[in-house]
């Protein structure tokens, strides 16, 4: 699950069990939908094999059904989930304007939706899932 969640009820927009990411991005106010939506049609040009589904009430992509990257709206923000610490360590330098925080990246809605770096991210997420697949299906050596 993206982490904590719950805590941050003051900050959300209101989370329902919305059946499709198309009712999810439309139950959001106006800036936070143009936002999504650039979000939405980044993931899914630049991991286009991804399944997109909604997993704990937001948005989700995954990959060989193992989570890639979620997202969500919130009241001045939306977010990208998971930060894993490779993904903070490879985009530091990217990730210093915005707020990372256990496994979290905020991007402010007053800001234009950085394209090409959630590209990148949905790219290299990709390669984490992938690598993590391989590993699994190598038999180990007793």
């Amino acid at each position: 699950m993206p982490p904590k969640m719950q805590h941050r009820q003051r900050d959300t927009v209101t989370k329902t069990d919305l059946p499709s990411v198309d009712q999810y991005i439309a139950s959001q106010p106006g800036a936070a939908q143009r936002a999504l939506k650039r979000v939405r049609s980044t993931i899914r040009n630049a991991v286009p094999g991804a399944e997109e589904v909604i997993s704990y009430k937001i948005p989700a992509y995954k990959l060989h059904g193992r989570p890639l990257l979620y997202f969500a709206g919130w009241k001045s923000h939306y977010s990208l989930y998971p930060a894993t610490s490779r993904v903070v360590a490879a985009f530091k330098d990217d990730l210093a304007p915005y707020e990372v925080r256990t496994s979290t990246i905020r991007f402010p809605l007053s800001r234009s939706v950085p394209v090409k770096l959630i590209e990148r991210i949905a790219k290299f997420r990709a390669k984490e899932v992938a690598e993590r697949e391989k590993a699994k299906a190598v038999p180990r050596k007793r």
